[in-house]
């Protein structure tokens, strides 16, 4: 006997439905780059300036995070420094590293 739509099981999902219900949630740049700045601050006591870099990795995603490390005046002499952050794929922090260090009023020669 043929069953109404209606009397179908709810757990009779296409299999690319369930799928998609167990894979977490892909977090937004935005939002990763809001976690790797309030992370680092925690770690670090300092907040971070700007975050110059954000990509997806594999099992997370990485950023470069600015930092002001010691404040000078004229304020083109204060020393910065660039952080390499990576995050696991629900945006906790798994590990940081200061790359380089620079005055606020030195500009790349690598670009």
């Amino acid at each position: 006997m043929a069953r109404d739509r209606d009397d179908r099981d709810e757990d009779a999902e296409p299999p690319r439905e369930r799928a998609r219900e167990r894979r977490p949630k892909r977090l937004s740049a935005p939002r990763v780059m809001r976690s790797a700045t309030e992370q680092l601050e925690g770690l670090l006591g300092r907040a971070p300036e700007s975050v110059s870099a954000v990509r997806p990795i594999d099992d997370g995603w990485e950023a470069e995070v600015e930092v002001l490390e010691v404040e000078r005046i004229p304020e083109t002499t204060s020393v910065m420094a660039s952080y390499r952050v990576t995050l696991d794929a629900e945006g906790e922090l798994m590990s940081y590293e200061r790359v380089r260090r620079y005055t606020r009023g030195q500009t790349d020669r690598r670009a």
